[in-house]
C-alpha cells in the first residue's frame, strides 16, 4: 500500500482467499484492505496515538440519515456527554480533495452537529471548526488534542 502523510503505525494484517485484510481496533475485526480503508486506519491511529482520543469515544463506518437518505460516515469522535466532537471523511489517496468533499462532510454535519471536521486522502489533511451561528466553517492548522 501507498505511504501516507501520517506517522508510521503498526497494523495487523491477514490474507484470506487472496484478499488482504487489516485489523480495525475500533470495530474489533478484520476488514478488507482497500485504499480508503488504508487511509481510515491511519487516521484512527493518528487520532488515538498522536491526538490522544480514547478508543471508547471513536466510532467507525456507521450509517446516518441526511434528508431521508442513508449515508455512512467514516470516523466520528464523541464528547464524553455523547455530543459529537469531530467527523472525519476519508478518501482514497488517488482522490483529489475538492469542494464537493467538504460539501459532503458539511451535509453529514447537518445531522451530526460536530464541532470539528476533518477531510483527508491520507496525503492531504484539512481541518475545520464550525461556526454554527454564521452557518460556515473556518480552516485550522490542526484539530485540537484530546483534553
Amino acid at each position: 500500500m501507498q505511504v501516507l502523510n501520517f506517522p508510521k503505525f503498526t497494523f495487523r494484517f491477514k490474507n484470506s482467499e487472496n484478499k488482504v485484510s487489516i485489523f480495525d481496533a475500533i470495530r474489533k475485526k478484520f476488514v478488507i484492505l482497500q485504499p480508503e480503508e488504508w487511509v481510515r486506519q491511519h487516521c484512527v491511529q493518528y487520532l488515538m496515538d498522536v491526538k490522544g482520543y480514547p478508543k471508547s469515544l471513536i466510532n467507525v463506518e456507521k450509517e446516518l440519515k441526511v434528508n431521508d437518505l442513508k449515508k455512512r460516515y467514516d470516523i466520528v469522535i464523541f464528547n464524553p456527554d455523547g455530543s459529537i466532537h469531530l467527523i472525519v471523511e476519508c478518501k482514497a489517496p488517488k482522490i483529489k480533495i475538492k469542494q464537493d468533499t467538504f460539501d459532503q462532510v458539511a451535509r453529514y454535519n447537518l445531522a451530526l452537529n460536530a464541532t470539528y471536521l476533518m477531510v483527508t486522502n491520507g496525503l492531504n489533511h484539512y481541518y475545520c471548526v464550525m461556526d454554527f451561528e454564521a452557518e460556515k466553517y473556518g480552516f485550522l492548522e490542526d484539530i485540537p488534542d484530546y483534553s
